[in-house]
C-alpha cells in the first residue's frame, strides 16, 4: 500500500480537493440542519404532550 499524499501536486488534484472541501462542508451543514430539526419537532412535541396532561 502506498503512503498517503500530504499535498495534491498537479493543478487537477487541487481542483478535486477543493470540490471534495466544498461537498464535505455542504453535507455537514445540511447534517446539522436536519439533526437541529429533528431535535426541535422532538422537544415540540414534548411539551404539547405535557400540556394535555
Amino acid at each position: 500500500m502506498e503512503p498517503k499524499k500530504t499535498k495534491p501536486n498537479t493543478k487537477g488534484e487541487t481542483a478535486r480537493e477543493d470540490r471534495l472541501k466544498a461537498a464535505l462542508k455542504a453535507n455537514m451543514a445540511r447534517r446539522k440542519a436536519q439533526a437541529k430539526a429533528r431535535s426541535g419537532v422532538k422537544s415540540v412535541g414534548a411539551e404539547t404532550a405535557k400540556d394535555k396532561g
